[in-house]
C-alpha cells in the first residue's frame, strides 16, 4: 500500500468531470446554514473556494450570494469544466499555493473535499493573508464511511478494498483520517497565528444509492482511479455485483461531514 502524492492528488479527478459531478452527492444544507448563520456569506460576499471540482459546492455559493467568486482548481479539465458550466465564475488554473490573490480582502475562503491535498501550514498562512479582518475560514468533507455506525457494505468490501494505495485524506498512521483529526486541525488553525472562533461540528447522514450509482461514486475515489483500466473495471464490476447479490441493488452508505471554521483575527497595527 503506497500513498499518492499532492501533486498527482490535483489531477486525480479531472480524467471525466461529467461523471464525477453526476456521481458525487451534494454536501448537506446544514454546512450552507454554518456558512450563511456564522461566517457571513450573503449577497456580495466576496469568496474564494481551494479546489472547486467540478462544481458541486460552487453553485450553492452561487445562490446564497458569494460574488464576486474566485475559484482555484489547478486541475485544467476540471476548471475548463466550471468555466463552461458557470461562466460568471471567476477560476484560476493553478495551485493555491501560487495563486496570485489580493491581500486583506475577501470576507470569505471555502474549501470542500480538498484540503487534504495542499500543504496545510502554508496555506492556512496564505489564507490569513487574503482574508480581511474578521473575514472566515471554512473547510469541509463528504466522507463515505462512519466508524461510529455500522456500515454492512463496508464491512462485505473491506477485503476488496484492502492494500490499495491512499491520499492524504486517510491521515497519518495511528491517527484519525485527516479530516476527523480534530485535534490536528484545530491545532493547526492555532499555530497559523491568524484565527480565532475556531470551531468544528460534525454531521453524520446516509444515502442510498442503487448498484449503478454505486459503482460510478466508487469510480471517482483517487484509490481507484489510479488503478490500469483492467483492474479498475474489475474492482468496479465486483463492487456492483456484491450491491446487487448481497444488498437487492440498493446500498445505504454513512457519510460523515465535518466542517472547520475559523475567523480571520484583527491585524495589529503599530502606532506611530
Amino acid at each position: 500500500m503506497g500513498t499518492i502524492d499532492r501533486c498527482e492528488g490535483r489531477r486525480a479527478f479531472g480524467a471525466d468531470p461529467e461523471g464525477y459531478h453526476a456521481a458525487r452527492p451534494a454536501y448537506p444544507e446544514r454546512v450552507f446554514e454554518i456558512l450563511r448563520q456564522r461566517c457571513g456569506l450573503r449577497p456580495s460576499c466576496r469568496t474564494f473556494e481551494i479546489g472547486g471540482g467540478t462544481g458541486v459546492c460552487t453553485r450553492r455559493l452561487m445562490e446564497l450570494g458569494a460574488l464576486p467568486l474566485v475559484v482555484v482548481e489547478p486541475d485544467a479539465r476540471l476548471a475548463a469544466f466550471l468555466t463552461r458550466t458557470l461562466p460568471d465564475v471567476d477560476v484560476r488554473v493553478m495551485t493555491f499555493e501560487s495563486a496570485r490573490l489580493p491581500s486583506e480582502w475577501f470576507e470569505l475562503g471555502t474549501s470542500a473535499s480538498a484540503f487534504h491535498w495542499l500543504d496545510e501550514a502554508a496555506s492556512l498562512a496564505k489564507i490569513g493573508q487574503v482574508l480581511r479582518d474578521r473575514g472566515w475560514w471554512a473547510v469541509w468533507w463528504n466522507l463515505f464511511f462512519d466508524g461510529t455506525r455500522v456500515d454492512e457494505f463496508h464491512k462485505a468490501t473491506s477485503a476488496l478494498l484492502e492494500g490499495l494505495d491512499q491520499s492524504p485524506s486517510r491521515g497519518l498512521s495511528g491517527r484519525p483520517s485527516f479530516a476527523m483529526d480534530t485535534n490536528a486541525r484545530i491545532a493547526n488553525l492555532r499555530d497559523a497565528g491568524m484565527f480565532d472562533e475556531i470551531e468544528f461540528e460534525n454531521l453524520p447522514w446516509s444515502i442510498v444509492l442503487d448498484s449503478t450509482q454505486l459503482t460510478r461514486l466508487y469510480a471517482t475515489f483517487s484509490p481507484i482511479t489510479r488503478l490500469d483500466f483492467e483492474k479498475r473495471k474489475r474492482l468496479l464490476e465486483d463492487l456492483g455485483q456484491i450491491a446487487e447479490k448481497q444488498f437487492g441493488g440498493k446500498v445505504e452508505l454513512n457519510i460523515t461531514t465535518p466542517i472547520y471554521t475559523a475567523q480571520r483575527r484583527v491585524r495589529r497595527t503599530t502606532a506611530v
